[in-house]
C-alpha cells in the first residue's frame, strides 16, 4: 500500500493562508460570511491531501470524522434558538429588561453586566445560553441607558466566557484536561490563577469605561428608558413571577441535568409562560420557537433586539460549526496542523516560550477553523509530550489551550462564538471584539506566568519519570 507523504511547513501554510485571505476579503469587502471561505480552505486542504497521496475516500472520512464531533453542539444551538424565541414570547426576557432598567445604576451597569453574566454562565456552564438569555436582556437595558451596544456586548461576552472556561458543566472545561490526561477539578483549580484575576481586571476596566460614558452622555437616558418601559408594558405582561422561570432554569443546570433535556425543558417553560401569562395561541408560540419572535412595540431600539430567536436564526451558525469542524478533521488527518506546529516545538527551550507557542498554535487553529473544540484538541494533542519532557505538568497546557481556545477565539471575527453573538445581538463581530476585554487579558496572563514562573506547576521527579516511561512505551 502507498503511504501518504508528510507535508512540509511551506505546503502546510497554503490552506491557512487561503482561508485567512478569503476570510479577510469576506469580512472587509464582500460581507458574505464565513461559510464560503472555510469551504475554500477545505478544498485547498483536500487538494494538498490528494497530492500527498491520500485517497478521496480517506479525505471524505476525515471530513466526516471532524463533523461528528460537532453534532452535540448542533443540537444545543438549535435548542438555544428555541429558548430565545420562547423566552421573548413568554415575556421572560422583557421582564428582565423592565426590572433591570428600573433598578440598575448606569454608573455600575457595565461591571455588573460582566459580573452577573459571569455568575449565570458559571452555573449554566454555557456561554451561548448565557448570551442568548441574560445577555440579550442586558443589551436591551443598555439600549435604554444610551450605552454603546458594542461595549455592552463586550461586557456580556467577557462574563459569559468566564463560566465557559471555569464551570465544571462546560464542555470545553471537560475536554481540555481529558486531552492531556489530567483530572477535571485539578484543571479547574489551576485555571483559577488566570480566570479570576482576568475577570476582576475586566470588571474594573468596564467600571472606568462606564463612568466616562455616563459622565459624557446622560442626556436623554431617563427619557429613553421611560419610553422602552412603556413599550414593554404595552406589548407584554410584566410580572416578577416570570423570574421564577429563570430560577428554575438555573436549578436544572445546578442539578446537572444533561444539556439537551435541560435546554428542552427551559424552552418548554418559556412556551408555557407565553400561553398562560401572555395569552398567546399555541400556534403563535410554536412560530416564535421556530422562526423567532417579532416585536412591534413601536420602539426601534427594543424591537431590533427582541425580534429575535427561533430555530431558523441558528442555521447559519450551525452551518459554520459543521464546515469548521470538517476543516479541522482534514487538517488533522493530512498532518497539515502537525507540520505547522512542529517547527515551533523544535525551537522551544524555555517554559515561557513553550506556553507562548501553545497559545500561538491555539490561535492558529482558531483563525484557521473558527471552532473552539479544534482550537483546544489539536494543540493539546500536539504539545503534551513537550510539556512532560520539560518537567511541566500538563495542567499548564490545558490552562493555556483554554485561555486561547475557549476564550481567545472570541477575537476571531469569523469564529463560531463571534458569529453566534453577532447573530443574537445584531452587531458585526468587528464592532464588539475590541471590547471583549476578558479575551485579551486571559491569554496575556498565561504568557506572563510562563515567563515569570508564577503559578506554573511542575511535575515531581517520580511523576516525571513515570510519564517519561509511559511516553517511551507508547512510542
Amino acid at each position: 500500500m502507498y503511504t501518504p507523504k508528510k507535508p512540509n511547513f511551506i505546503i502546510a501554510t497554503i490552506p491557512l493562508l487561503s482561508l485567512i485571505f478569503m476570510a479577510f476579503m469576506s469580512t472587509v469587502y464582500w460581507g458574505i460570511g464565513m461559510l464560503v471561505p472555510i469551504i475554500v480552505g477545505i478544498a485547498v486542504a483536500a487538494i494538498i491531501g490528494k497530492m500527498l497521496g491520500y485517497s478521496w475516500r480517506d479525505l471524505e472520512q476525515s471530513l466526516a470524522d471532524g463533523v461528528s464531533k460537532a453534532l452535540p453542539a448542533v443540537f444545543i444551538l438549535i435548542l438555544i434558538g428555541m429558548i430565545i424565541g420562547t423566552w421573548i414570547s413568554g415575556g421572560i426576557i422583557p421582564t428582565l429588561v423592565f426590572y433591570g432598567l428600573s433598578i440598575i445604576d448606569p454608573n455600575l451597569f457595565l461591571p455588573l453586566v460582566c459580573l452577573i453574566t459571569a455568575f449565570v454562565s458559571l452555573i449554566l456552564g454555557s456561554s451561548f445560553t448565557s448570551i442568548a438569555t441574560i445577555g440579550l436582556a442586558f443589551m436591551a437595558i443598555g439600549e435604554g441607558m444610551n450605552m454603546p451596544l458594542p461595549i455592552v456586548a463586550g461586557a456580556v461576552i467577557s462574563g459569559a466566557f468566564f463560566g465557559d472556561k471555569l464551570s465544571p458543566l462546560s464542555d470545553t472545561t471537560n475536554v481540555a484536561p481529558a486531552m492531556v490526561g489530567e483530572s477535571l477539578f485539578d484543571h479547574i483549580r489551576h485555571m483559577l490563577w488566570d480566570t479570576i484575576p482576568a475577570l476582576l481586571i475586566s470588571a474594573v476596566l468596564y467600571w472606568v469605561i462606564g463612568l466616562n460614558i455616563v459622565g459624557g452622555a446622560t442626556q436623554g437616558t431617563a427619557r429613553g428608558s421611560s419610553a422602552i418601559l412603556s413599550g414593554l408594558q404595552e406589548q407584554f405582561t410584566i410580572h416578577p413571577l416570570l423570574l421564577i422561570v429563570v430560577v428554575l432554569a438555573l436549578v436544572l443546570i445546578a442539578m446537572r441535568v444533561p444539556a439537551v433535556p435541560a435546554l428542552l425543558l427551559i424552552a418548554f417553560m418559556g412556551a408555557i409562560a407565553a400561553v398562560t401569562v401572555q395569552g398567546r395561541a399555541i400556534g403563535e408560540t410554536l412560530q416564535a420557537a421556530t422562526a423567532g419572535y417579532v416585536s412591534d412595540s413601536g420602539q426601534e431600539a427594543i424591537d431590533s433586539l427582541l425580534s429575535n430567536g427561533g430555530i431558523t436564526s441558528m442555521l447559519e451558525t450551525v452551518g459554520l460549526v459543521i464546515v469548521a469542524t470538517a476543516l479541522g478533521g482534514i487538517l488533522d488527518r493530512t498532518g497539515i496542523f502537525s507540520a505547522l506546529i512542529n517547527p515551533l516545538i523544535r525551537r522551544i527551550k524555555r517554559t515561557g516560550s513553550l506556553i507562548a507557542s501553545t497559545i500561538l498554535a491555539t490561535f492558529l487553529v482558531g483563525f484557521s477553523s473558527g471552532a473552539q473544540f479544534l482550537a483546544i484538541i489539536l494543540p493539546a494533542r500536539g504539545f503534551v509530550d513537550s510539556y512532560r519532557r520539560m518537567g511541566l505538568s500538563p495542567l499548564n497546557l490545558s490552562r493555556a489551550v483554554e485561555a486561547a481556545g475557549t476564550v481567545g477565539i472570541n477575537l476571531v471575527p469569523w469564529g463560531v462564538p463571534a458569529v453566534f453573538a453577532a447573530g443574537v445581538f445584531g452587531l458585526a463581530p468587528t464592532d464588539f471584539i475590541p471590547w471583549i476585554l476578558f479575551a485579551f487579558i486571559v491569554p496575556l496572563l498565561n504568557i506572563i506566568y510562563g515567563y515569570t514562573g508564577f503559578s506554573i506547576k511542575r511535575l515531581d521527579p517520580t511523576e516525571h519519570a513515570q510519564k517519561s516511561d509511559e511516553s517511551k512505551l507508547a512510542e
